[in-house]
């Protein structure tokens, strides 16, 4: 052992005192290695292949957990592949975490992985904490020496690190917030998971002028600033301030259940008379928000700005209006409806309500070259598709770019560069029923006068056609009367299913309103857009 290190065996627990700082390691009686003298086998000797083995992997990890819990992060970062990187990030443990006691315990190694958990003193200024969490590691053969080592990854120390992110303790640069809703009532993570993400940016952007005082926290943040700090462990509670939001506790809950049912979903909701969003959910409910700042086809629900450009352009003149609903039609390519059904002397309505793909294509063709860019213009003009839209936290403002040839066609049907998400097809439905856009927005503009995306209003005629072709969608013989059936109110909806390629089942989508709140979802691998997302949208209408 090194000059001036102490070393005890209590309880069974490797404990290393040196330099001052204290760091108890893991367990070496009943560990995974088979012995404990700290000393590589010859079972790793240079020229050695393939995967290790089973005792190759427990005399790694002993090795390399015990130097990380000795406090020796050069001596852990020499046993993985990436010594200079793996330094970096061992080294910041210590110093900027404020790391100095860490405990760790590891469990039965499955194959090469290794999992353990980490019982770890933070101090900060006289102030301590202990900071718990479990994490893994897995071993591989060196490429070049043929000893086995850690495969580095920085979640090895932390399982939420990456590359471009860092540990830290200090005194927080933002004062805590209280979130509350319309009603005052306080949303948390703890009890509205989807929301972690838009209370960690709500508190980065009005923390400081809510009137909080700063507490000592150990956060997670990123190197470039993209993404709000997480607190991972508060060592000292600061006085939190007050940020009023427009969500809604008990749609908001709603939400939350409804799409927890699905692996991957989201779901939106807002109401139209004011843009206010009254909920957020995803699922899963940890990482990206793809119901803000997702982007994908939306399929038909996209329909509803196809018959606004339509309307628009005079190429139909009202829900009564004759249309074509063949089975096929030819745009540089053969477009289908679903098993290729057709609707003889077929309106405008009964298209929409039956979802027929080539009514919604074929009256296009006869505007040229302006077809490539007319559903965009529509989308920015009344939608305010595409617009700076400022909603208190990090949007994604949907995309209707201009196209040619067969793209143009599948644009009109929700396919092709179209981009949309949960909040921009709620806000479109949401659009449709007040007759103009309202921006949608979380947190009060008032908070930081920040300005707000505006659009052209419809003309009164195009709103009272897109509501009764989506009224005739949510009602019997619409494709999505089923989901709508136990929805009350003055009430309209509209399906789709995107395809995706790869991916064996199309993503369900479905927006609609009820009275005064509109709901998009979107469910991956979801099928038809009644089937999955149908009921999530149902469930949170159901809770206005």
């Amino acid at each position: 052992m090194r000059s001036g290190t102490k070393v005890a065996v209590v309880g069974g627990v490797f404990a290393v005192v040196a330099g001052g700082v204290g760091y108890a390691g893991w367990n070496l009686v009943s560990g995974i290695a088979d012995g404990g003298d700290g000393q590589l086998s010859t079972r790793s000797a240079p020229g050695r292949t393939g995967p290790p083995d089973a005792a190759e992997t427990a005399e790694t990890a002993d090795r390399f957990l015990t130097a990380w819990a000795s406090g020796e992060g050069s001596a852990a970062a020499q046993l993985t592949n990436d010594p200079v990187a793996a330094e970096a990030v061992l080294a910041g443990y210590s110093v900027s975490a404020r790391v100095t006691r860490a405990e760790i315990t590891p469990g039965p190694a499955t194959g090469a992985t290794v999992p353990f958990t980490v019982s770890a003193t933070v101090e900060y200024e006289g102030t301590s904490k202990t900071w718990e969490y479990a994490s893994r590691l897995t071993v591989v053969r060196g490429l070049s020496t043929g000893r086995a080592v850690v495969d580095w990854d920085p979640s090895v120390v932390h399982p939420e690190l990456t590359e471009g992110t860092s540990l830290s303790t200090s005194e927080s640069t933002a004062p805590p917030i209280r979130a509350v809703d319309r009603d005052g009532v306080e949303l948390t993570a703890e009890k509205f998971p989807s929301l972690a993400g838009i209370l960690d940016e709500l508190r980065e952007r009005y923390g400081a002028e809510a009137g909080g005082t700063a507490g000592v926290e150990l956060v997670l943040s990123s190197d470039d600033g993209s993404v709000p700090d997480r607190t991972l462990l508060t060592l000292a509670e600061g006085e939190p301030g007050t940020v009023p939001t427009y969500l809604d506790a008990g749609v908001q809950a709603a939400a939350e259940q409804a799409v927890s049912r699905y692996g991957k979903a989201s779901v939106v909701a807002v109401e139209p008379s004011t843009g206010y969003v009254r909920a957020v959910a995803n699922s899963p409910a940890a990482g990206f928000n793809t119901a803000l700042q997702g982007g994908q086809a939306p399929g038909s629900t996209m329909k509803i700005v196809t018959a606004a450009m339509m309307l628009d352009r005079g190429l139909v003149n009202g829900a009564d209006s004759p249309v074509e609903c063949p089975p096929t039609v030819v745009w540089e390519r053969t477009f289908q409806n679903l098993d290729k059904f057709e609707v003889p002397d077929a309106t405008l309505r009964t298209a929409f309500a039956r979802s027929c793909n080539t009514t919604f294509i074929k009256p296009v063709k006869p505007l040229g070259d302006a077809a490539g860019s007319a559903l965009g213009e529509t989308a920015a003009r009344y939608f305010g598709i595409g617009k700076d839209w400022q909603s208190g936290v990090v949007t994604r403002d949907g995309s209707v770019p201009a196209s040619t040839g067969s793209e143009t066609a599948a644009s009109y049907i929700g396919q092709g560069r179209v981009q949309m998400n949960a909040l921009n097809m709620a806000s479109i439905a949401a659009t449709v029923k007040d007759g103009g856009f309202r921006q949608p927005v979380i947190v009060p503009a008032s908070l930081d006068d920040r300005p707000l995306a505006v659009a052209q209003r419809m003309p009164g005629g195009m709103a009272e056609t897109l509501r009764g072709l989506m009224r005739a969608g949510a009602a019997p013989g619409g494709t999505g009367a089923e989901a709508m059936a136990a929805v009350g109110g003055d009430k309209g909806a509209k399906t789709g299913s995107a395809e995706v390629d790869g991916q064996g089942q199309s993503n369900s989508w479905f927006t609609a309103f009820a009275d005064d709140l509109a709901a998009a979802a979107v469910v991956s691998a979801g099928g038809h857009g009644g089937d999955a997302a149908g009921p999530v949208v149902a469930a949170v209408l159901g809770a206005r």
